[in-house]
């Protein structure tokens, strides 16, 4: 499933993306349930809410969606061109994971990582595609990474690597903006800040479920600013698997349902390019992982 959060006619919905229409999982449902003289069902009204309501709301929206893609219910669908995306989900928390990639990880520099190097971006830094990102004025250095999100869809305590990928409920693309003057121009590195300003955390479009982007072990990413190819990797070349990220992670904390963790960037930031380059107002900015769907947004002009 593609699952999405958009807004049409001034209201808000959970829905999912057939072809290139858009489907509001609540009137699908109802929809399904009346044809089947069934008791009507309620589904949760956002997405993390969705999650959290577990295997039973997913197995619900699936039967929505199967219902509204055939023939007869055309409408149920809705243009997808007419509706406005927003983030897929709203997370609980947000852990980003630094120097993951090998390439990565060499052009930045620094000791072999022996374990996860561990952030935190605010929830208040989420956005979704086609936002104009605001870069503060005091800003100097805001850079850009593509990365593959993964989202909790089960709670993650003390789980074994073996075991971990049964509790992501799927994944999306992100971009881990980052103001580089907080992290490297500092004497002690401000990376959660450098990293959580306002909009510096675009995502979407979906939130693409686990079964239908297979295991991911070898997706790749790339990232275009201004219709240039800045950056291109794969996630067999990550550091830490997204299973390991998660049995790590869940030695100390809980993972709940709609936690994101952000899995790192390959290399072709702008930071470690020789000269340096910047994110500037008007440029426009494409992230794609495959199977995963492709992220659009701009940066604008200085707040």
């Amino acid at each position: 499933m593609k699952l999405t959060t958009f807004e049409a006619d001034g209201l808000t919905r959970i829905g999912a993306v057939l072809g290139d229409a858009v489907v509001p999982l609540q009137p699908a449902l109802d929809a399904a349930c009346a044809a089947a003289g069934e008791p009507a069902q309620s589904l949760p009204t956002d997405m993390r809410g969705l999650l959290e309501a577990g295997e039973a709301a997913l197995v619900a929206a699936a039967r929505a969606i199967a219902f509204a893609a055939r023939p007869e219910s055309a409408a149920l669908r809705q243009p997808l061109a007419s509706v406005r995306l927003l983030a897929p989900l709203q997370p609980g928390k947000i852990l980003g994971v630094g120097r993951n990639y090998a390439d990565h990880a060499k052009e930045v520099g620094g000791p072999k990582l022996v374990a996860p190097r561990i952030f935190l971006k605010p929830t208040s830094s989420v956005c979704g595609p086609g936002t104009v990102v605001p870069i503060p004025a005091a800003v100097t250095k805001p850079d850009w990474e593509v990365e593959l999100a993964v989202v909790i869809g089960r709670t993650a305590w003390q789980v074994s690597e073996g075991t971990a990928l049964d509790h992501v409920a799927g994944y999306t693309v992100l971009n881990d903006i980052s103001a580089r003057e907080f992290q490297f121009d500092q004497p002690l590195a401000m990376t959660s800040f450098a990293k959580g300003l306002d909009g510096f955390c675009p995502i979407g479009p979906y939130l693409v479920t686990a079964d239908e982007v297979g295991e991911p072990w070898q997706l790749g990413l790339r990232c275009w600013l201004n219709d240039e190819l800045v950056q291109e990797g794969n996630t067999r070349d990550l550091i830490f698997s997204v299973a390991a990220l998660i049995a790590w992670l869940s030695r100390y904390m809980a993972l709940q349902p709609g936690d994101i963790i952000a899995t790192g960037t390959p290399a072709g930031s702008g930071h470690f390019r020789s000269p340096p380059r910047y994110l500037r107002p008007g440029d426009r900015m494409r992230l794609e992982v495959e199977r995963v769907g492709l992220l659009q947004h701009d940066i604008g002009g200085k707040a």
